[in-house]
This record gives C-alpha cells, structure tokens and sequence, in this order.
C-alpha cells in the first residue's frame, strides 16, 4: 500500500496529465500554447469586472446575455417566416446554425477552460454557470453574426426601411452586440481572448451569408434533389468528425440539434419551392403574408398556432423516439454499428430512458416556460457563482495550483502571482507601502493572480451559486488567507456541477426532433395555415 502511494501522481500532476493523455499531440499542442494566455487575462478580467461592478450592471447583462443565446433566436425565428420574411429567416437560420456549430466545434477541438474562478465571479440568471469550454465564445459568435448581417441588410441598396427607421435599427444592432460582448467579459464567463475571436468568427459568417446567401438558396431552390441530398450528406458528415472532448461538455448537443435545423430546413425551402401556395417574392418559397390583407387578429393567430404545432411536434416525438430507438440501437451495437461517442451510455448499458431529461436545449421544455418569464418580468433575479462548476474549470484550477507550487520551488525568492510572495505583499505591497484598508478598493493585479487555483471564495460567507435581489451590495473583495487549505482533487470535483447522464439515442432523436420543427417553421405550419383559412393566396 506504501508503495502504490508513493507511484500515485498527486492532484496537480495528474491535472496536467489529463489532456496530455485525453487529447491527441496536434490538439494538445495548441492548447498548451494558448493556455497561458487564458491565465494571464483572468487578473486583468477580475481588476475590469471589479472596476465597473454594480447591482444594476449585475442585473442589465445578466439579462441581456440570454439574448445572445440561440434559445432565444430560435423561439422567434419561425415568426420571420410566418410574417414573409423568408430570407431574412434563411439568412438567420444559417448564420447562426454555422455560428452554433463551428464555435462548438473549437470548443471541443482545444478545450480551453474560462478564466478561473476565484478571482472572477461568474454572474448569470440561471443560477448554474455554463458547462462549456470557454474559447470561443458562442454568445459573441451569434451577436456578432447577427448584426454584421442586419447592418450589412440595411445598408444594401435593395433595402426598403425608411432613413429614420433604418438608423434607429442600426443604433439598436449595435447597442445589442455591445451589450452582449461587453457583458460576457463583466459576467466572467469569457476572457478577451474568446470574445475576440468569437467576434471574429461571427463576423466572417456573417459577411459570407450576406455575399453567398442568395447564391446558395438559388442552387437549392433550381435543383432536383440532388443538391439537397448533398447538403444533407455535409451536415451529417460535419456531425460525424465533430472532436471528441476530454470532459463532458454539452458543446456536441447543441451542434447537433442545429444541425437537425439546418437540416430540416433546407429540405423543407427546397420542397416548399413547389408548392402552389408559396410565392416567388420578393424570395423563393415565401410564405404567404399581407397584414393589410390579413389584419392583426389573423396574424396573432398563425402564431399561436404555429408556435403550438412546434411545441406538439416536441412533446410527442421526443420522448416517442426515446422509447423506440434503444432496442433498435441495441440491435446495431450486436452487429458492431454504435455510435463511437465519449460520455453516452450505450444502450446495451441501459434498459430505458427517464422520461424527464434535464436537457440542454435550443428549445425550452414546457416546464421551463414559467421560470424563464420569471427571470424575464424581474431581471434582478440572478446568481452569483464563485469557484470551479464544470471539469474544466476543476482541471484548470489544480493545474494553475502545481504551476504555482513548481514555480515557487523553483525560485528560491518566490515568484510573481505565487504563495511564497503572497504574505510579504499582502502586508507592505510590491512597493513598500502598507496596503490601503478600504474594502471597496480593488484588488492589485497579484493579489488577483494569488486568488488563482485556490478553488475557493477569497470572501465569505457566500455560498457557491445566491440569488442576489435589488437591495443586495456588492461583496467587498479583500486579500485571500492563505491559512484556509485549498481543496484536494476529490474535493474539488465533489464540488462541481454534475453533467447528466446523455444516452446514445439522444442524438438521432435530436436530428429528427429539430429537423421537424424547422420543417414546421419554414413548410408545415403555412401549409395548414392555408387549410384553416389563415393562409393568404397570390
């Protein structure tokens, strides 16, 4: 037992062991290279959120960040299309389809983790901090891609809007996108490193929707199906060499379910084409729509009748195909066909599937209706998360802890940002000074550095994840007691947001569920508007 002690690697080795060992050398290399930039930010993040950091900032971007989520597009998405805005759909459709699946896709390529919390507060209106790598950030991928294609419209020569109108909607294009990236960066969710290149990336899709976007829905639209089998056969294959991530992080869910979108979608556009209801202005496959010919009442209608028909499809086929498909797999897995993923259950491994998952979703359960008008009607409402909530952050922080113990035996004066400096500085400053008193008084950027890979709040009492209301103050950051241990690995993971239990049916249950609710969007639902009597005939 004393030997296999001794052969036993301690936390932090086996932190920074573990994607050297979970990724393959042209993934890991990256990574490593980019890491340190990641930890060299997060001082400059915490001294920035701490600066600026109010109750009333607290609330704004932990409001605004859920319009920077694809739950929120895709819910009013299909209202473009029942409206006659068949393009602008598409267009939106497609950017953030791309935007959801290549950020995803880098996420799960690199796993890079969020800058580390402590120093960092991570604020939200979920109460649990995202599960996701950090880098890139998606929120800003959407919001870039967004306005870069809105503008983009509205400064085109073939725009309609008004002068007035049309400024007024930029001024909002750009007051959204600031919003939303500013505030990934005050909610310490994303480092300038994932902002910046989410932007970028938002940018390039939004760009190359507004200058290939008609061309590709012409190629679809004049083809006989073979264009459409091809673009099917690429999101599939897409889905199929997304990268295998090292911990078990939902990015690959959320590619998949707008892959079905994508998916359902285009088919969908190509068949609606066809239809005898469909118009051909002022694009191909345009749903039918005057509100002078149909009036507000009929309007309201189609809605809540489209919308119902998504809900439907959702409630019924979900768990249905959850139901159907284990025994199917099963079969396949005895002839050697299963899907080949990391941290789905097998279904050989298990006999059903709960009826209630807590999903991960683009689209909301019912259930979860009334808690997100909640937090919609009292945007106060929102939680404040301190220390490590996903494996990538646990990872990260006993990697930053044996870092720092190395460099502090390595270097016989201590370095920067390490404990061994942590008690001289705390009581004379880097510059011989006594330190002020003042609680309100930000940090210095060491004493920010020293809270790294602690794993535990600088200040207390705070539990991990509060709601905060409008009368509450802002907590008073002061420098870490190194007296208090740092938790040890088991700990640490004992502390952490547990990812549920993903099943392998999930996944084709995700491309069927959300390619029908596009379907439904873009085709079914105008179809039985016309059926209803609330469909409008050229």
């Amino acid at each position: 037992m004393g030997q296999e002690k001794k052969d036993r690697p301690d936390a932090g080795l086996r932190s920074l062991n573990h994607y050297r060992n979970a990724l393959p050398t042209w993934r890991y290399w990256p990574r490593e290279k980019l890491l340190p930039l990641v930890r060299y930010e997060t001082p400059y993040l915490a001294w920035f959120q701490d600066k600026i950091r109010t109750p009333t900032l607290d609330s704004y971007f932990a409001f605004t960040a859920n319009l920077g989520t694809h739950t929120f597009f895709m819910v009013f998405l299909p209202i473009l299309f029942w409206c006659g805005y068949t393009s602008l759909g598409r267009g939106m459709v497609h950017i953030l389809a791309f935007g959801v699946f290549f950020s995803g896709f880098i996420k799960d390529l690199l796993c890079l983790p969020r800058p580390l919390s402590p120093p960092l507060q991570r604020i939200t209106m979920s109460g649990s901090a995202a599960l996701e790598y950090g880098f890139p950030s998606t929120h800003s991928t959407n919001a870039v891609s967004v306005a870069v294609y809105a503008v983009a419209l509205l400064n085109s020569p073939d725009c309609t809007v008004s002068p007035h109108l049309n400024i007024f909607l930029q001024a909002i294009t750009y007051l959204y996108v600031v919003s939303i990236v500013i505030g990934r960066l005050y909610c310490g969710m994303h480092g300038f490193f994932d902002v910046i290149i989410g932007c970028l990336l938002g940018a390039l899709i939004g760009i190359m929707q507004f200058v290939y976007g008609e061309r590709f829905d012409e190629y679809l639209v004049s083809g006989n199906g073979k264009e459409v089998l091809i673009v099917v056969v690429i999101i599939l294959t897409l889905v199929r060499i997304h990268p295998e991530p090292a911990d078990d992080c939902p990015c690959f869910d959320d590619s998949v379910a707008f892959a079905g979108v994508l998916i359902g979608a285009e088919v969908a556009y190509w068949d609606f084409a066809r239809s005898s209801i469909s118009w051909t202005e002022p694009s191909p496959a345009t749903v039918p729509y005057r509100l002078e010919s149909l009036g507000w009442i009929k309007t309201i209608l189609r809605t809540v009748l489209g919308v119902t028909c998504i809900v439907v499809w959702r409630e019924v086929m979900k768990p249905s195909l959850l139901r159907v498909l284990p025994p199917i797999f099963r079969g396949l897995e005895r002839v050697g066909l299963s899907l080949p993923r990391r941290f789905f259950t097998r279904a050989s491994q298990y006999k059903t599937v709960p009826t209630h998952l807590k999903d991960h979703d683009v689209f909301p359960n019912i259930s979860e209706i009334p808690s997100i008008l909640t937090n919609i009607r009292h945007p106060r409402r929102r939680a404040v998360s301190i220390g490590p909530q996903s494996e990538a952050d646990a990872y990260e922080t006993l990697a930053y802890r044996e870092k720092r113990r190395r460099e502090s035996l390595s270097s016989p004066h201590g370095v920067r940002g390490s404990p061994a400096t942590a008690d001289h500085d705390s009581k004379t400053g880097l510059d011989g000074r006594a330190p002020t008193t003042n609680p309100r008084t930000p940090c210095r950027l060491d004493e920010y550095e020293h809270m790294m890979g602690t794993g535990t709040p600088n200040y207390s009492p705070i539990p991990m994840a509060v709601d905060v209301d409008k009368n509450a103050r802002l907590s008073p950051v002061v420098p870490l007691d190194y007296s208090i241990d740092e938790p040890n690995e088991t700990e640490m993971f004992s502390r952490i947001k547990k990812p549920r239990v993903r099943y392998d049916v999930e996944v084709v249950t995700k491309l069927i569920v959300y390619s029908g609710i596009a379907w439904i969007a873009i085709e079914g639902s105008p179809l039985l508007f016309d059926v209803v009597g609330l469909g409008l005939r050229q």
